[in-house]
């Protein structure tokens, strides 16, 4: 039922034309990439893998519909005894994707297929939306740990818990939620709150008592009274006094408030000083990619960001802008292409059922992205030239390459074909997706543009229906 009205008003309208057992062919793709970045991450799939599993409408459901008095009674009948019977091919959960590619492609029975629309576009565009925002503030870092902490901020209790998984899968080290840990396995971890500090008679006994109960890693919350004349001072006093007697090595500070960089680097000299120079420096309060960066172009001497609000909401363009469009039909078993048409140019859909191969140099670098009709096949023994599609005469010719076809068969007539991979398999494989790009394209401002390219038999086909329209 988490499905848009107009949906199963269409599904309705399908069973009175006797269209329910009608064959459709539609793409899931976006548009544009968010924050005017060169790449977005895949993110989403095994949610989508689950919603299709256990996908029916209950008794309760078809009661509710039928008192909205405009449903059929034998449509409400076919709800009954609803499933998706279908086939669904998709990138990998992980993969770099860009504008205009099908991510996914789904062939189904027209109800079907228009069904499962909302809830589709609604995952991929949640999850690729943080997981490419996560990828772009774990670059800024330089190798340096981040931590999710946007539990409180996020946009309800499912947003903050696939929004720590999507982090997670593009690169983020951990979160400060415990339900994304139990369930997907994501490394949960906290420190203390400035209640806690609050909460005793001086700042020393708070973190003394902190200490002692969590001497493995303790972070000490130095900022609630006076940062560098009594948070780190006391600090080091509880290191010296406890954690070092007790053989603990694992101990950090924590500045969440203030200027960071000045902060840092007052902290980094006193720390030192007093001969800690192992213990870690985290820092936190409203951090994206570009502030991490300024940060880290300054010198700041931090080992640790706890990125919150502006990763779990994507603060700075929290719209990601996927679609999902009719391509093609299938009558007698063939397939017949269709396209919308716009004054928008860039609203014009790209016809036919599909597949998108990934052309990669003889160092394993991703050059460009070629869209074919569904039964092309590319020789790699031969020179494969590329053109833009709408500056025709902009081509490239590669020589020594390889290809990758990048569709998967996740459903197949209605039945799961595709072993969903452990979360850290889909963050090792997101790790090496972005290690195949230029660091051009990962550029945060002007990136360098990737081509998505079509075939020319493909892009035939589109220019005559253009023409015939």
């Amino acid at each position: 039922m988490l499905t848009d009205l107009y949906e199963l008003t269409m599904a309705n309208g399908y069973y009175l034309e006797n269209k329910q057992d009608d064959i459709g062919y539609f793409d899931l793709y976006y548009r544009k990439t968010t924050d005017e970045g060169g790449y977005a991450i895949f993110a989403g799939l095994e949610t989508i893998i689950k919603f299709i599993e256990s996908l029916k409408f209950t008794d309760e459901d078809i009661a509710f519909l039928k008192k909205k008095a405009i449903f059929n009674d034998g449509f409400l009948d076919y709800l009954k005894n609803f499933k998706f019977t279908g086939d669904i091919y998709s990138f990998k959960e992980g993969s770099i994707i860009f504008p205009n590619e099908p991510i996914m492609t789904i062939r189904a029975k027209l109800i079907e297929a228009q069904i499962i629309e909302t809830f589709l576009l609604q995952t991929v565009n949640h999850q690729s939306l943080i997981a490419t925002k996560a990828a772009r503030i774990k670059q800024a870092a330089k190798g340096r740990i981040v931590l999710e902490m946007g539990a409180r901020r996020a946009h309800g209790a499912s947003s903050s818990v696939l929004g720590a998984r999507s982090a997670y899968i593009a690169g983020i080290d951990g979160t400060s939620n415990v339900l994304a840990d139990q369930i997907y396995g994501v490394p949960s971890g906290g420190t203390m709150a400035h209640s806690w500090v609050q909460l005793f008679d001086s700042e020393y006994e708070a973190f003394k008592a902190y200490a002692k109960h969590y001497p493995n890693s303790t972070t000490f919350l130095v900022d609630t009274y006076d940062t560098l004349d009594s948070g780190i001072p006391n600090a080091i006093k509880a290191i010296k006094d406890l954690l070092i007697p007790m053989g603990a090595t694992n101990y950090s500070i924590r500045i969440d408030s203030g200027d960071l960089t000045y902060l840092a680097k007052q902290s980094r000299a006193l720390l030192d000083e007093a001969g800690l120079q192992n213990c870690k420096i985290v820092v936190s309060n409203a951090l994206d990619e570009r502030l991490i960066n300024t940060l880290l172009s300054q010198g700041a001497p931090i080992d640790v960001f706890g990125v919150g609000e502006r990763l779990i909401t994507a603060k700075s363009d929290p719209v990601f802008g996927s679609v999902y469009k009719l391509v093609a039909i299938e009558k007698n078993n063939e397939i017949i292409p269709k396209i919308k048409i716009s004054d928008n140019v860039e609203k014009i859909t790209t016809p036919h059922f599909k597949k998108v191969y990934r052309i990669y140099s003889k160092d394993n670098k991703a050059e460009a992205d070629l869209i074919t009709i569904y039964d092309e096949l590319i020789d790699t023994n031969k020179p494969l030239t590329i053109f833009d599609q709408h500056n025709t005469w902009k081509t490239k010719t590669f020589t020594n390459y390889t290809v990758k076809e990048l569709h998967h068969t996740i459903f197949k007539n209605g039945e799961k074909v595709y072993k969903i991979p452990k979360i850290k398999a889909i963050r090792e494989f997101a790790f090496e997706e972005l290690n195949s790009l230029w660091d051009e394209v990962k550029r945060f401002d002007f990136p360098h543009k990737y081509y998505v390219d079509l075939s020319k038999a493909l892009w035939d086909v589109k220019q005559n229906l253009i023409n015939s329209n």
